[in-house]
């Protein structure tokens, strides 16, 4: 077993060295010189000059790099072009919106998804499968952000319920920060709630024609029962691997909602960045995007481990 999350360990770090070098070098490659949209086109010559190599962007891209990782390394993810402040500060400040916004999103999808794919499977063919399709569908074809204008229209402006956007921040109230991320997590959990229940659908499915099931209905247990204890813990494996690519999605994928309900989150601080041509900011960013895809992928195949002791003894 050691052997084991030492191999998945290393991996783990191989890969987000390689991921590192690629991000460096594709945001290298984007148009566009910070210190011209620092300075503005009016700027001379010298004055750019001069700028650049305080940035220390007119040095070479390998020994960037390098002078990057070693700051990564040592927990020091630079300064903001834009801001003039440390990276690490900002996205510490941002993830204090935009993680718990995943959390809910998360909560909501696996609440909604796991007991109607289950229903669906125990039910094929009947009305809980027939909802189960059509809220598939829908989820699938209807985008994050126009649900997110739909629940502003229905709940702020029609009922005044929520608020329509902002976030007052977590010294303002748990109730009243949580309230503001409502509506966000709801328009961010419905797509993924319609990929979930088509995969919890399948995976339950696919345990009820197992021999152990046979078994225990043979032994008299009720159906309720032969779900819930039996099918639905056994059908975990393909529902974790979606959660894990799902939680990262969230994280990754809220630069719209955030948008749209002008909350200050990490998506958000991206788009900002990406417009600032904030490179640093952009590339730490992203860096902490594509470490968190890792991690969790990581965290799942643990999980796989936890769940189903026939894995640890293949490997």
């Amino acid at each position: 077993m050691i052997n084991l999350l030492s191999r998945r360990l290393a991996g783990l770090i191989v890969t987000l060295a390689v991921v590192s070098l690629l991000i460096f070098v594709v945001m290298d490659l984007l148009p566009g010189d910070p210190a011209s949209i620092m300075l503005g086109t009016s700027a001379s010559p010298e004055t750019l000059a001069t700028l650049r190599h305080e940035l220390g962007i007119d040095l070479p891209l390998l020994w960037r790099y390098g002078e990057w990782l070693a700051g990564l390394i040592r927990g020091d993810l630079g300064q903001s072009y834009t801001y003039g402040v440390p990276v690490a500060g900002l996205i510490l400040d941002r993830l204090a919106v935009t993680l718990p916004l995943a959390l809910m999103a998360i909560a909501i999808s696996i609440a909604v998804a796991l007991p109607l794919g289950a229903l669906a499977a125990a039910h094929r063919g009947r009305l809980p499968d027939a909802v189960a399709s059509v809220f598939s569908q829908i989820g699938i074809a209807v985008p994050g952000f126009w649900v997110a204008l739909l629940l502003i229209m229905l709940f702020s402006t029609a009922l005044g319920w929520m608020p329509a956007g902002g976030f007052p921040g977590w010294d303002a109230g748990i109730w009243r920060a949580l309230r503001a991320l409502v509506m966000p997590a709801i328009a961010l959990a419905l797509p993924q709630a319609a990929v979930l229940t088509r995969v919890a659908r399948s995976a339950v499915l696919e345990t009820l024609h197992e021999d152990f099931i046979r078994t225990a209905v043979a032994k008299g247990l009720s159906k309720r029962r032969v779900l819930w204890r039996h099918s639905v813990p056994n059908a975990l494996v393909p529902v974790l691997t979606i959660l894990g690519l799902q939680f990262t999605f969230l994280v990754a994928g809220a630069v719209l909602v955030e948008n749209v309900f002008n909350l200050p989150g990490l998506g958000r601080l991206a788009y900002q960045a990406l417009s600032q041509r904030d490179i640093i900011v952009m590339q730490d960013v992203v860096l902490f995007f594509a470490a968190l895809v890792i991690v969790m992928n990581f965290i799942v195949d643990l999980s796989y481990l936890a769940i189903d002791p026939r894995l640890r003894k293949g490997d």
